[in-house]
């Protein structure tokens, strides 16, 4: 076995990606997305603080 006969094949190179030019709408609109995004991980973090919502677990009466 010469070189790389026997080898794992190299992967290809994937193609560089192009500059995308973005126009005011998509530069709103990803504004908009990370306001979003904000607002529901400050939320999150606001709900973590809490103990949880329900009670939880089976209800028991004082009966035997």
């Amino acid at each position: 076995m010469s070189g790389r006969a026997g080898g794992k094949a190299k992967p290809l190179k994937a193609p560089k990606k192009k500059a995308v030019e973005l126009d005011e709408e998509d530069v709103a609109f990803k504004n908009k997305l990370k306001e979003e995004q904000a607002k529901l991980k400050e939320m999150q973090q606001k709900a973590s603080g809490k103990g949880p919502l329900i009670g939880g677990g089976i209800k028991k009466s004082g009966k035997k």
